[in-house]
């Protein structure tokens, strides 16, 4: 009988509960992520030696004649044996280190497992299980580990003659948007939420064999859902070339182990600064092109200026935020033919001086820019500011009608309400993409020049935004965005004026009292 989606996304949130007195639940993914995908391989090795088992059990042939027909035919990686030749030898799977979760030491015995797997398999796993902190005993008891694996065990085999890749993929995503929901300001550093992805990838529409690539990876959800949007869409996401660069090593593990979950192995994810150490080069240093970029990166960071870097294009961006720096990254990674590229970012980058202007100033001359969308308020687990989609195209790969222009759209009204944040519904999704894959006329008419629908687009053209001295500010160029941009100036002065009367209602209070003697409060 198949597993179903609910059951094993219940079983694993069981699991993981189980961490609730040892750790809080920002850092639940540190270990369940890596237990997770080793239960996943230990079932999926097993299921294939069954097999393996089932069809040549009793031919005869000899050890070393098994291995080479079960590893050629059968298995994809291999779950060695530690302390081989001693008497603790054991095969470092899940089933054989939970029947020792009695023992003193399964920290010890976990983390060695763990890594004879990395070992052992260098092409595929490669640090992919992290800093494995969490198996000692000082960071997690014996105790809790123990509950955390036996509850796990609850879950149903997680092999693809158990359960498909869809259900597996899912459960994962399911993990992460539990933790992210409940772990606060520090889940954004990891994931961002499903439906901001999706635009993206739908706007960069990912074909059959193209190559995809996020600079700020996090969990990988990008480079999997640019997959499975082109497997919706009747592709083959199997065959997108997926790459990554993520600067937090576990972080960078729980992306591979979430593309593996996914059935996706086309991938490379590199550990590093994207903007210090860019790891995807080609042979003579320059930076390695792609067909499709796509990012959510950290937002005003703080970063350490580019000397005489080539991705500078119109200048270096300020030490006190890398926000278009990564933008330059993306630019120097689009393929000259049909390189795009989307990224999310906090209006700021739309309209600040200094630096910044410069490089906004370059990048509209070149005509790299295709769109900026607004996008609501709250959406983010890290951030309630309004944020948007900037998206660029090479150079010379715009459509004839859109070139010397700039598409605005305007989707800030568009949410529902949820818990914690504002959401993206898959009809606002859906209009968003309408807007930018629509024609304008010869003057750029706007498709709902009323926002009707909470939804206003524009296609303006370059001199025009030059006139504003490259200023892309939404409210200059959508009669919605400028009216909500009105209305907060209407409210600023209001505050301003109610807080100046507070003040010098507390001054004549304090002078009262002082007046009858009494004292001891602080102006």
């Amino acid at each position: 009988m198949a597993v179903t989606q609910q059951e094993i996304e219940s079983r694993l949130w069981d699991a993981a509960d189980e961490l609730r007195v040892a750790m809080p639940e920002a850092q639940y993914a540190s270990v369940v992520f890596p237990l997770m995908f080793w239960k996943y391989l230990s079932d999926t090795w097993e299921h294939h030696h069954q097999e393996f088992l089932a069809e040549y059990e009793g031919d005869g042939l000899s050890d070393e004649e098994a291995r080479e027909i079960e590893y050629r035919d059968h298995q994809s990686f291999e779950i060695p044996y530690i302390h081989p030749g001693t008497v603790q030898e054991r095969r470092a799977s899940w089933s054989s280190i939970l029947a020792t979760v009695t023992q003193p030491g399964l920290g010890q015995r976990v983390r060695a497992s763990l890594q004879a797997i990395e070992t052992a398999n260098p092409d595929k796993f490669s640090r992919i299980f992290g800093s494995m902190t969490w198996t000692s005993e000082e960071v997690l008891s014996r105790e809790v580990l123990a509950a955390v694996m036996q509850a796990m065990d609850r879950t149903p085999k997680m092999h693809e003659g158990n359960m498909s890749h869809d259900v597996l993929g899912g459960a994962y995503e399911y993990l992460l948007k539990r933790f992210s929901d409940g772990s606060g300001t520090r889940a954004g550093q990891f994931f961002t939420p499903r439906e901001v992805v999706e635009l993206i990838v739908e706007i960069l529409d990912p074909k059959s064999h193209e190559s995809v690539y996020d600079p700020t990876c996090g969990s990988g959800g990008m480079l999997i859902a640019s997959a499975n949007l082109l497997k919706a869409h009747g592709g083959r996401g199997y065959t997108l070339k997926l790459h990554g660069q993520e600067a937090v090593p576990d972080t960078a593990g729980v992306a591979r182990m979430n593309l593996f979950m996914h059935n996706l192995t086309q991938f490379k994810v590199e550990v590093g600064d994207t903007l210090k150490d860019p790891r995807f080069k080609k042979p003579d240093g320059s930076i390695q092109q792609f067909d499709v970029i796509l990012a959510n990166p950290p937002y005003s960071l703080k970063w350490k200026p580019w000397i005489n870097d080539q991705r500078a294009i119109g200048g270096v961006a300020p030490q006190s935020s890398a926000d278009w720096a990564f933008v330059q990254h993306m630019i120097a990674s689009m393929g000259p033919k049909k390189g795009r590229a989307g990224v999310v970012l906090p209006h700021g980058v739309l309209f600040r001086g200094g630096q910044e202007a410069a490089i906004r100033q370059q990048v509209l001359d070149d005509d790299l820019l295709a769109a900026v969308i607004g996008l609501p308020a709250n959406l983010f687990y890290n951030t309630s500011i309004p944020t948007a989609i900037l998206v660029f195209r090479a150079p010379g790969t715009k459509a004839p009608e859109r070139q010397e222009g700039v598409l605005f759209i305007d989707a800030s009204k568009r949410f529902t309400k949820a818990k914690n944040r504002n959401i993206l519904t898959d009809a606002d999704i859906a209009d968003i993409v309408t807007a930018y894959h629509s024609k304008f006329d010869a003057a750029g008419s706007p498709l709902d020049p009323d926002g009707a629908g909470g939804l206003a687009a524009r296609l303006v053209p370059t001199t025009e935004i030059v006139a504003n001295g490259y200023d892309l500010n939404i409210g200059r160029y959508i009669k919605q965005a400028a009216a909500e941009q009105e209305e907060l100036g209407i409210l600023i002065d209001a505050y301003n004026i109610a807080r100046a009367e507070r003040q010098r209602t507390e001054q004549r209070m304090l002078q009262v009292l002082a007046a009858t003697g009494i004292e001891g409060f602080d102006e």
